[in-house]
């Protein structure tokens, strides 16, 4: 299982998405930690008052465009009204506290970048207070879910997709944060029950999906969820939070390591398939919209 997933991780740097430029604005750069750090910035054509600030976070050995071709959240952007951001991490990958990356192992502090990220941005665009919103996919996912638990300050609500946090990642947020996770039983990078994993910058051992759900749902005050399914597509929503929080675990069985209704490029025998009974940029764009 080590050996596979190895190869399958290798496979999503050579195989990764391609795709023309996704958004009419310029490429962003700001200076952080002494390292030049990149982004891709979506405003919607028109926008004078945004409704909110998306932070997308791409998967290891992708990039911030392939991150907006892999989701097609700009449509969803310009629906709500969202100036989103599609960030670059180092190496291709995040410092998500695991230690299986190489910004991680060299001490780069992304939830610093992406602090004075979101504090650029939400000046520049006159972003409503309590109205920035972070999901990612995979290694993003990771991420997002250490930004939620680090600067909880800074964020309303997050949706990772297909990945939770290192089991040894702190989790005590400043304040509650609503939560859409989002995660497929047949997962073979990111295992849907926790324990060993080898990605892309090496292995790690992470919590399970469950297990992370019921981390937020604790951190947040939560009732006890309420089930609803759609096919292959298990909601189980905790409405009544701390602070007028929601967390929101969805399970969907039979789904593999990718964006359920995006536009992933490998083959089912490698990352298993994607799931269409549950669309996970409408699905957050949505939650992000209604917090």
């Amino acid at each position: 299982m080590v050996r596979i997933a190895t190869l399958l991780a290798g496979l999503l740097i050579v195989c990764g998405v391609v795709a023309p430029p996704v958004s009419a604005n310029p490429p962003g750069a700001l200076t952080f930690g002494g390292l030049q750090r990149t982004y891709v910035l979506h405003v919607p054509p028109g926008l004078d008052h945004p409704a909110g600030l998306v932070i997308s976070l791409h998967g290891a050995g992708q990039t911030g465009t392939d991150q907006a071709a892999l989701t097609s959240f700009n449509a969803i952007a310009d629906q709500r009204g969202f100036v989103v951001a599609y960030p670059d991490g180092i190496d291709f990958s995040w410092a998500d506290g695991r230690g299986a990356s190489v910004p991680d192992r060299d001490g780069v502090d992304d939830v610093g970048f992406l602090a004075t990220l979101i504090d650029n941005l939400t000046r520049d665009y006159a972003i409503p207070p309590g109205r920035v919103f972070v999901t990612g996919m995979s290694a993003g996912a990771f991420m997002a879910n250490r930004l939620a638990c680090d600067r909880a300050d800074l964020i309303a609500a997050i949706a990772p997709v297909a990945g939770t946090l290192g089991t040894g990642v702190p989790c005590n947020p400043s304040r509650p944060v609503s939560v859409m996770q989002i995660h497929g039983t047949a997962d073979p990078v990111v295992p849907f029950d926790g324990g060993p994993m080898v990605g892309r910058g090496g292995p790690s051992d992470i919590v399970s999906a469950s297990a992370l759900a019921d981390r937020w749902r604790a951190i947040d005050g939560c009732p006890a969820p309420v089930e609803n399914a759609n096919g292959e597509a298990h909601l189980f929503t905790a409405s009544g939070c701390a602070g007028g929080t929601q967390v929101v675990f969805v399970r969907i069985d039979g789904s593999g390591h990718t964006w359920p209704s995006g536009s992933f490029s490998l083959p089912d025998s490698m990352v298993g398939p994607t799931s269409h009974a549950f669309n996970a940029s409408a699905a957050s764009g949505q939650f992000f919209a209604s917090r």
